[in-house]
């Protein structure tokens, strides 16, 4: 049943892909647009990573602050799913390991708190923007958030190590959390993984 669900949803999708493919003009143009964004590296051959063209459709600057957020939420969302399995729980309301059964049973004041930080976080990012600082790690600015205050404490060279770490690991927890919620809801479908995972 997961299967057909999944291959409904699959067969959905694809009434919305282009008809006609994209010309190789337009894919020339983006490469100049794309030349010197961070991330090129032996896992992607060397070359920006876009399949599916979208620095046609958004500015790049865009797509890497959604990249990076994306990013550092998998990166939570992995320490989230992994430490109740493999610490254990906390006393409280909550007393499974399951992570979709515990987001359920989740007060909803404590989701209320949870989108209120998270506003928060992001207001404190945009205000910081507008100041000319930046949250996506660019060396020739302050950083928007820096609790430890470490970034201005850097050369150039240090705090392009530290973004492309950064970078690196949001798009490692990316698959990774996506991984988990995939065997999670299709078991035996990412191997190495067990069921329930």
């Amino acid at each position: 049943m997961k299967i057909a669900l999944f291959l409904t949803a699959i067969a959905g999708a694809s009434a919305f892909a282009p008809v006609n493919q994209p010309s190789r003009a337009s894919s020339q143009l983006n490469a100049g647009v794309l030349d010197g964004v961070r991330g090129v590296g032996p896992e992607t051959a060397g070359k920006i990573f876009d399949p599916l063209d979208l620095a046609q459709w958004a500015p790049v600057d865009f797509l890497r602050k959604a990249e990076l957020s994306n990013g550092r939420s998998a990166m939570l969302a992995t320490v989230g799913w992994l430490f109740p399995k493999l610490v254990g729980t906390f006393a409280g309301p909550i007393d499974t390991v399951d992570p979709i059964l515990a987001a359920s049973k989740a007060d909803p004041q404590w989701w209320a708190q949870f989108l209120i930080f998270c506003g928060t976080i992001e207001a404190i990012k945009y205000r910081a923007e507008l100041e000319g600082k930046s949250y996506t790690g660019e060396v020739d600015k302050d950083a928007a958030i820096d609790w430890a205050k470490q970034w201005g404490k850097l050369d150039k060279s240090a705090r392009e190590d530290i973004a492309m770490k950064e970078l690196k690991n949001g798009r490692l927890a990316m698959i990774g959390i996506a991984s988990f919620a995939a065997n999670y809801f299709i078991p035996g479908s990412v191997p190495g993984l067990t069921e329930g995972f």
